[in-house]
């Protein structure tokens, strides 16, 4: 039987994201993401328990994070987990466990084009957030639904 790895989080970024260009100029994106679970305890008190998890986008998602993710955003993003591991200098063996995504939707509400009446800047130029989700094989331009 072959094996499953996926997933799902839905969570705010907890910094803005860092972008680099490897050699051919391929974006790759890293920023940690906070998804909080509120639950009672015994005693009836509402308890919140944070989890921090490293992002890592490529390519696209990559840009696109560069362009409209920023510290407190709100997304949703799929993915797997991959563990990666070294040795430090002092030969002690490392480990680093990251999601790496392949689909991002963007929650943050976007700003009503009711209250920009006499606006008619374009998203991209007033720095509000699209209503946008891209998956790692799409492009904003790719509008085919299949």
């Amino acid at each position: 039987m072959r094996g499953v790895n996926r997933v799902v989080l839905i969570g705010n970024i907890g910094r803005d994201p860092d972008v680099q260009h490897l050699e051919g100029n391929i974006a790759v994106a890293k920023f940690p993401l906070a998804t909080t679970e509120t639950y009672k305890d015994k005693t009836g008190a509402l308890v919140s328990q944070t989890e921090w998890h490293t992002v890592i986008l490529w390519r696209g998602l990559a840009d696109l994070a560069q362009k409209y993710l920023r510290r407190g955003s709100l997304i949703y993003v799929e993915g797997r987990i991959h563990t990666r591991n070294w040795e430090d200098k002092d030969k002690n063996k490392r480990y680093s466990t990251e999601i790496v995504g392949d689909n991002l939707v963007m929650l943050d509400k976007r700003k009503d084009a009711q209250d920009h009446n006499n606006d008619s800047k374009s998203p991209s130029d007033s720095g509000e957030i699209p209503d946008v989700g891209f998956s790692a094989g799409t492009s904003p331009k790719d509008d085919l639904p299949f």
